[in-house]
């Protein structure tokens, strides 16, 4: 006969959003916040959230990538990453100068921006013929960003170019 433990132990493995694998979190810290929801029905990025796996998967790149710009003279800080709190600060101050510089941008985007090894990676959507490019410029312009990334989209019914935040995992910041 099963134990009552076990059944219960059972019960827990099998219910959806208790796998190990869908504990998505941001285990790296790195700044992930959303800007603008000007734009309805657009999908939400994963982001930073990964699991366990991919977190040790991924965590010697991390470290290798961090290091490297201090080893090639590219960096004042030790590592990549002690830039980011720092990058994303700048850059909602950035986002507040572009609220009254850059009109529009609120009420034709939905976006989330994530920090990480002085990348900055801006994710969402597009209202179809807004110009992003003068919004995408000053953002840009944030000092310290040594890649932007855009990955935007006018039409999400289409898909999205980024990996999507799924509801059901449990996510936790």
């Amino acid at each position: 006969m099963i134990s009552a433990r076990c059944l219960v132990l059972a019960l827990l493995l099998a219910a959806p959003g208790t796998h190990a694998e869908d504990d998505l979190q941001n285990r790296g810290h790195d700044p992930f916040f959303q800007i603008s929801s000007g734009v309805a029905n657009c999908p939400e990025p994963a982001g930073p959230r990964i699991t366990e796996a991919e977190w040790k998967r991924d965590s010697h790149h991390r470290i290798e990538h961090g290091n490297h710009c201090w080893l090639e003279g590219r960096c004042r800080q030790f590592n990549s990453f002690a830039y980011d709190d720092e990058i994303a600060e700048t850059a909602k101050r950035r986002l507040q100068w572009m609220s009254i510089h850059v009109p529009g941008w609120k009420q034709n985007t939905t976006l989330w921006v994530t920090i990480w090894e002085r990348w900055m990676l801006v994710q969402g959507c597009v209202a179809p013929g807004y110009a992003l490019a003068p919004f995408m410029t000053a953002l840009h312009d944030v000092p310290d960003v040594e890649r932007f990334i855009n990955e935007t989209t006018a039409h999400p019914e289409r898909g999205v170019p980024y990996a999507l935040f799924h509801k059901g995992a449990v996510a936790k910041p």
